[in-house]
């Protein structure tokens, strides 16, 4: 008996994580829309305040030149934008290609401290009351500073999100396959999100906020984005999300490559409950507290441990009660386990042969990024994780 009541937790920790979480936000802002349409601006005057372009590179040389052409194409006004590059560390060159372009103001020091500790260091050089975060290697929509500025007439918005898309290719590898389907699901979770109260957290991609709202962040956060859009919320503001304003970059290069971000990502995950414990008070934070533990802490912690604990518990019910051969819910359910791990080997196979065949990869790259949070969970407690970034190979 205690086996089945340990199965059905399991069962339900997965299926709210993956998929009921997903549910009851698709009805609240349902609900939400019915009760209080969207406002329509479509009269409103343009709103254009001034804003600053901030993008840290560490060694980005390949990609300098890309995005300083896509910045100065963006359909803002360009006396509006202040381009500010911190470049703290290179020694590739990149501060020095910087320099051919009159409009962009670089600041740069030679010592490598990590992204935070440039984004702490150059936050005194902004001018502009509003700050759009960047990465280099990423190429940003035409429309993407307007689309935020737009979220900022609000005054309860203290931070607007962008939406993170991957390029994908006709015959993908198993990173590209799994990354591009993980962030549509993610972009519209975001949208729900934001929909009923607030996104959780941003992408370092693509976001912005307030300078004034701006804290300086601890110089060994792993996920300054994460970090600094939350606190933002933690102090009442809204957390906005435009999948108009978007960044695209390549997918990794293949599921090892991933696993260096996932890894990285899953130990800033467990630095981030600590240092967002306050967050999971819903008395305090009501909504965002339940959106927070819903959407992120179940995400990072308690899913990958339940994936593998649903297994072990399914075989020891089928073996307890011999029901090997019998046409049983837990039989079937455990046959259907062991298949969706057969089409993983399958997956794995595929991607170390080369075969390109984007539904196989799927499964494969779902138990990988799992599996990335428990090395990213012991890492973490180990102390491994450094806070400057590893790069991964891009396709």
């Amino acid at each position: 008996m205690a086996l089945i009541i340990i199965f059905w937790i399991l069962f339900f920790i997965l299926f709210y994580t993956y998929a009921g979480y997903a549910i009851l936000l698709f009805i609240l802002y349902s609900i939400k829309k019915l009760l209080s349409p969207p406002k329509d601006n479509s009269g409103t005057d343009i709103y254009q305040p001034d804003v600053c372009l901030f993008v840290t590179a560490f060694n980005e040389k390949d990609y300098v030149e890309q995005k300083v052409e896509n910045s100065f194409s963006l359909n803002y006004p360009k006396e509006k934008v202040q381009y500010l590059w911190i470049t703290d560390g290179s020694d590739d060159g990149t501060p020095d290609i910087l320099k051919k372009y009159s409009r962009i103001e670089v600041h740069h020091q030679p010592e490598r401290r990590g992204k935070i500790h440039a984004m702490n260091r150059g936050m005194q050089f902004v001018k502009a009351p509003i700050v759009i975060f960047s990465d280099t290697n990423t190429i940003l929509s035409k429309d993407s500073i307007q689309e935020i500025a737009n979220q900022f007439r609000d005054e309860k918005v203290g931070c607007v999100a962008g939406e993170k898309r991957i390029i994908s290719k006709e015959k993908d590898a198993a990173a590209g396959a799994g990354e591009g389907l993980y962030w549509k699901i993610e972009s519209w979770v975001k949208k729900m999100d934001a929909g009923v109260n607030s996104a959780v957290g941003a992408v370092g991609e693509l976001f912005a906020i307030r300078h004034c709202l701006f804290r300086e962040v601890e110089e060994d956060t792993l996920l300054d984005d994460f970090v600094i859009s939350l606190r933002i919320a933690e102090m009442g503001y809204k957390i906005a999300y435009t999948p108009n304003a978007y960044a695209e970059e390549t997918a990794s290069l293949n599921v090892a490559e991933e696993l260096k971000r996932k890894i990285r990502i899953a130990a800033g995950g467990v630095q981030t409950l600590f240092r967002l414990k306050e967050l999971l008070n819903p008395f305090r934070f009501g909504v965002l507290s339940w959106q927070y533990f819903s959407h992120k802490v179940l995400r990072w912690t308690i899913a990958p441990v339940s994936l593998l604990l649903l297994l072990v518990t399914n075989m020891l019910i089928v073996a307890r009660q011999n029901l090997w051969a019998q046409a049983n819910g837990y039989t079937l359910f455990l046959y259907l386990q062991l298949f969706c791990y057969f089409l993983v080997f399958i997956g794995w196979y595929f991607e170390n042969r080369q075969i390109r065949l984007k539904i196989i990869f799927i499964p494969y790259y779902f138990l990988s990024m799992n599996y990335a949070a428990f090395l990213g969970i012991i890492r973490y407690f180990k102390g491994n994780q450094t806070v400057n970034w590893e790069k991964s190979k891009r396709a």
